[in-house]
């Protein structure tokens, strides 16, 4: 789909992806925001490791932001205490330019599961936008360690129904 900058659209991830996505998690500002990483997400091995494993689990819908033909982020649907969730990551040269509000757009129209949740840090603002521009309503909060800040903070859940 297009966007008003670039031509958007997603393919299943591949391992080859990984290595590029690795090197986007690692941005700190990017890190700041997104909070709730895992505790080796510097660590290169395990997150390879980790989502090698997750693109053969059934369970996990694995797509790759294009914009145009360069890799712009990812996203992903994944099933957590029962519940579907989704999470994205966009490469910090694409934010604010719509790729992560088209791409959860496109990739809400393949991937059917209802309900599903998404969850934010109570102040990633950007990520409470794309969220809600595609009919997430927030639906409660909690609180948990951010590893990437090494500190307990706030987390909006959102929900989407239809």
């Amino acid at each position: 789909m297009k966007n008003s900058s670039y031509e958007i659209h997603l393919r299943p991830t591949t391992v080859a992806d990984l290595n590029i996505l690795f090197e986007f998690q690692l941005d700190p500002e990017g890190r700041h925001l997104a909070a709730f990483m895992s505790q080796d997400s510097t660590n290169k091995e395990a997150y390879l490791a980790k989502y090698t494993r997750l693109l053969d689990d059934p369970t996990v819908n694995n797509q790759t932001i294009m914009a145009d033909s360069v890799i712009a982020g990812s996203i992903a649907k994944f099933i957590m205490e029962g519940d579907a969730e989704i999470t994205y990551w966009i490469d910090r040269e694409f934010w604010g330019k719509g790729v992560a509000t088209t791409a959860l757009k496109d990739f809400l129209k393949a991937e059917t599961t209802r309900p599903i949740f998404g969850r934010v840090a109570f102040d990633n603002f950007g990520s409470q936008k794309v969220l809600e521009k595609n009919g997430f309503v927030k639906i409660g909060t909690d609180s948990g360690f951010a590893n990437a800040r090494q500190t307990e903070i706030k987390e909006l859940i959102y929900r989407l129904d239809l």
